[in-house]
């Protein structure tokens, strides 16, 4: 089974690259914040859970996200791997998933992350801004303060992985196909081994 985390800052083509990824390796994409979005509207109870948190202001804690991860694994045991999107965000939760993923008899494949300097992420989310509507890509000092705390916040994660040896970075800035076919490469060497 391959899985992978896709990584990089707001801005990086995560979106772009994981829909490639999904076709080309027949993949489910786990989105955390999708799944929250389904199990709540679905009235699980992890969902209702979160709801009430979420109600409050309150972050979802780690254990309610690995729950529902847990469950869409289970859904999907025959799929070819995930692609995680948006988790982990810190270390404790790459532990927690790295624990769960144990128990389904598979692991972590690989940590791809989307290198873009600041300046370039900064205009994509501006540009990005003026046709999605999301007023947080519209504001270049809410921009800037989102890089920088995934910067901060993400950073011991890319570590992680790369003690365990699963870390690649790849190029963000140049064409979608390009940078497409290195994510591949990474991939496919880790397929052959």
């Amino acid at each position: 089974m391959l899985n992978i985390v896709l990584f990089g800052p707001p801005g990086a083509g995560k979106g772009t690259q994981s829909q490639k990824l999904i076709e080309k390796y027949n993949l489910v994409h786990l989105s955390t914040g999708d799944l929250l979005r389904s199990e709540i509207a679905a009235g699980t109870e992890l969902g209702l859970r979160a709801k009430s948190l979420m109600d409050q202001g309150i972050l979802v804690p780690d254990e309610v996200v690995i729950g529902m991860i847990s469950n869409k694994v289970q859904e999907n045991e025959n799929a070819g791997g995930f692609i995680f999107d948006g988790f982990p965000r810190t270390v404790p939760q790459a532990q927690g998933l790295d624990k769960l993923l144990l128990q389904h008899d598979t692991q972590i494949s690989c940590m791809l992350a989307l290198e873009v300097d600041e300046e370039e992420l900064t205009q994509r989310l501006l540009l990005r801004g003026q046709t999605s509507g999301r007023p947080d890509d519209q504001n270049e000092e809410l921009i800037r303060k989102r890089v920088q705390e995934y910067n901060t916040k993400t950073a011991p994660v890319a570590d992680y992985y790369a003690g365990q040896g699963k870390y690649f970075s790849v190029d963000g800035i140049g064409e979608i196909d390009d940078i497409f076919n290195e994510l591949c490469q990474h991939i496919d060497a880790l397929k052959s081994k």
